[in-house]
């Protein structure tokens, strides 16, 4: 008698096999069919026209991707390959097979439709009993833009091959018209060469045309900064106070030697990374809430820092639906700290916490357990919330801002795999990051609803 299971790969099924009787029943792919079931997907089906062969269903294509992100699978690629060799993939594509260029296109077309799926996805969350607002903890990471920081062109190097290409035109020209009399150089085509050279000069002044341009838009922004440090002081002197440090010197119009823009990814920005450098990458942003672990605001950003990223995430927690509850604060490191975020906090009825300064990783012990200090008689927002940030609460809460967002973005980077954009462009970027995060908010509420 064989001491092993019988292993047998010829005989064919007595019955029809069931994908479904292979897949596990807490899977999480039948969780991603379920939510995606019970999501409006009628701004999606409108769009198709009905003609030509029959279409797969944006149910289908949208639950490949959601399930493809859940498991670190993004390649349109590798989806369609998983289709035949996953389980998973096979049960959510109701066993068909969806190629790479329609899931693509599917992904492609429909960004600005999956950032309002987001939300829908939220409101059923809260329908499931498995989310309710409070405190929304809020941070940003590097992600990676689909170009090389190799591609970037620098102000000052797009002065300098310009200049050489310009030489080199006039000196092909002059080869041109006499080379009746000077032998030409084997193998060069002479109109070849000078058009290749004047499609490089038309492509850089392109970019450098795109480099003014950001030089305009910073140039106003110093400008009115300047101007209102300068009318501060004026005020402070009219006062009789003395205004602290050096006149701010007025800003320089025009580009910098180092402003540079990507040929291939123009909208991208070279920023510096957590380990030293700097990386071709896009700032993604993302509101966290600090009970569940979800994901309650998202957006991506050009800035390299986190200064500008308050408003438009409380204009996201503004326009959420009423049935999802109140945000009632929100937590940020000392990179989002201004007193406009703070005044901007409290116009949107968000009680801000944006620490003031680094936080002391060993505070000593009897400063821990001391007793709150009295609460200021003052109007300035900024000094009641460093009160708030200094009493037992306010530290405890404050505590929470790194056990819920960072392990989020670690969570989206290795386990999930995502570190690089799919696609280019600013908007697109935006409505991949809602895909990303719309993909976790489904993994963790299927972790919720098992616990």
């Amino acid at each position: 008698m064989s001491r092993f299971v019988p292993v047998d790969r010829d005989t064919a099924y007595l019955l029809p096999p069931s994908v479904d009787e292979w897949l596990p029943k807490d899977h999480l792919a039948r969780f991603v069919v379920e939510v995606i079931e019970q999501l409006d997907l009628s701004d999606l089906a409108r769009q198709y026209a009905g003609r030509g062969s029959a279409a797969h269903h944006p149910a289908v294509l949208l639950g490949l991707l959601i399930d493809g992100y859940a498991n670190g699978v993004h390649s349109s690629r590798k989806i369609e390959r998983a289709t035949y060799d996953s389980v998973a993939f096979r049960y959510v594509a109701a066993n068909t097979h969806p190629d790479h260029d329609t899931l693509a296109t599917f992904r492609r077309r429909f960004l600005r439709e999956v950032e309002a799926l987001f939300v829908q996805v939220l409101v059923l969350a809260r329908e499931m009993k498995l989310l309710k607002l409070g405190h929304i903890a809020l941070d940003g990471t590097k992600i990676d833009a689909n170009a090389s920081k190799h591609k970037a062109l620098s102000w000052a190097h797009a002065n300098k091959i310009e200049a050489q290409l310009r030489q080199e035109v006039q000196t092909l020209l002059a080869l041109a018209e006499n080379s009746d009399r000077a032998a030409v150089p084997d193998g060069m085509d002479v109109p070849a060469e000078i058009a290749r050279r004047e499609d490089r000069l038309s492509a850089i002044a392109q970019a450098k045309a795109r480099i003014e341009q950001r030089a305009a838009e910073r140039h106003l922004g110093e400008q009115q900064e300047y101007e209102a440090k300068t009318a501060k002081r004026k005020s402070q002197r009219e006062a009789a106070r003395t205004p602290r440090g050096k006149d701010p010197e007025p800003p320089q119009a025009g580009p910098r030697s180092s402003d540079q823009v990507n040929l291939t990814d123009e909208e991208s920005r070279i920023m510096p990374v957590s380990g030293g450098g700097f990386e071709q990458s896009y700032n993604a942003q993302a509101g966290v809430d600090t009970e569940t672990m979800m994901v309650i605001t998202r957006h991506v950003s050009q800035a390299p820092n986190d200064k500008r990223e308050v408003v438009p995430t409380l204009e996201q927690i503004v326009a959420l639906p009423a049935v999802l509850g109140e945000v009632q604060s929100l937590i940020t490191d000392n990179g989002f700290f201004s007193q406009a975020n703070v005044i901007a906090c409290g116009d949107a009825g968000v009680e801000p916490l944006l620490a003031l300064k680094r936080q002391s990783h060993h505070t000593p012990v009897m400063e821990r357990f001391a007793s709150d200090a009295p609460e200021p008689q003052t109007t300035d927002p900024v000094v009641q919330m460093a009160h708030r940030l200094s009493t037992q609460a306010g530290r405890a809460l404050y505590s929470l801002r790194k056990q819920t967002v960072e392990p989020v973005f670690g969570i989206i980077k290795r386990v999930m795999g995502w570190r690089q954009m799919s696609m280019r462009g600013l908007a697109k970027a935006q409505g991949e990051w809602s895909l990303v995060t719309m993909a976790w908010n489904i993994k963790r509420m299927h972790v919720l609803r098992a616990a």
